[in-house]
């Protein structure tokens, strides 16, 4: 099983330099591709420097000028070798032991086609603030494809982040990659969803990972309101995906939008945003159901 390690990266060097590392030291050998989205600081010298020492293991692209976080992805994928791909965003870095842990757990899976991993959340400084939480009780968790997307829809599968994920590479072209027109605004979830049709995913409980948490990250830039209206449209086309044996359990659409008027407000609420706030949450506020689902969620953050 070979895998590749696609860096995406703009401007950060200093920050870049650290994922790269976290990469070429892993306990197993791997490619890493670096994909430059036309950086104009010192990414470019840089990276020459690194490739006088690591040419046989490091491939670097460089766009001409700045095409967006996900035609980044998608070219790194498309320059990859390896079997499996694990994304890495530039403010990002992995475990010494990551690429080691997945490859012992999918092997013995031959129908997965995605894995996720739980990541530390650390902030500039690499202090760690959290976990993302757990799925399930056992240290690997094992999800037919037939389950997959009932359990994207109620948040009972949260792949999560690009630092969390992995993904079979021929199964991402297959799906045709990310999707400029949502670019870093649910990008990846969008990805997810796609990868899901093709077969089954891995939850692996234990940190390999680690994601910055800082104002600098690139979903910081869209409104609370930006957020709302992809994800609303993201969980429609989750909900049409949804395996016939789980349609009886489903709540209505119409709930689950609720239900997301009514995360966001409080979101908005939390961040003083006082009257998106009010307009997102009135009349979510009414509804007994939502508010189950937004529990539900909370409790299993916890």
């Amino acid at each position: 099983m070979k895998f590749s390690v696609v860096i995406t990266t703009f401007n950060r060097w200093q920050l870049l330099e650290r994922a790269i590392f976290s990469a070429l030291q892993q306990t197993i050998p791997c490619e890493v591709v670096v994909v430059d989205d036309a950086s104009n600081d010192v990414t470019e010298t840089q990276i020459k420097e690194l490739l006088v020492t690591y040419s046989e293991r490091l491939i670097y692209h460089r766009f001409s000028q700045n095409l967006g976080h996900s035609a980044a992805v998608n070219q790194g994928v498309k320059l990859a070798t390896g079997d499996w791909i694990k994304l890495v965003d530039d403010d990002d870095y992995l475990a010494i032991n990551c690429l080691e842990e997945i490859n012992k757990v999918i092997s013995n899976y031959s129908q997965a086609v995605i894995c996720s991993m739980q990541a530390f959340q650390v902030d500039e400084t690499g202090q760690e603030l959290s976990k993302t939480r757990k799925v399930g009780q056992e240290s690997v968790v094992y999800i037919k494809q037939e389950d997959i997307h009932y359990g994207m829809l109620l948040e009972l599968v949260p792949f999560g982040t690009p630092i969390q994920v992995s993904f079979r590479r021929d199964v991402f072209l297959e799906t045709q990659g990310w999707d400029s027109q949502l670019d870093t605004n649910y990008d990846d979830i969008d990805s997810w969803i796609k990868i899901a049709k093709f077969g089954d995913a891995i939850f692996i409980n234990h940190c390999l990972g680690y994601r910055t948490v800082w104002a600098g990250g690139l979903n910081q830039k869209f409104s609370i309101v930006d957020r709302l209206k992809v994800n609303t449209w993201m969980k429609a086309r989750i909900y049409q995906l949804v395996h016939p044996k789980h349609k009886a359990h489903l709540p209505s659409l119409d709930t689950i939008q609720t239900y997301l008027h009514l995360h966001w407000g409080l979101v908005a609420l939390k961040q003083k945003q006082f009257s998106t706030a009010l307009s997102l949450l009135f009349p979510a506020i009414f509804f007994p159901r939502a508010w189950q689902l937004l529990w539900g969620r909370k409790s299993r953050d916890n």
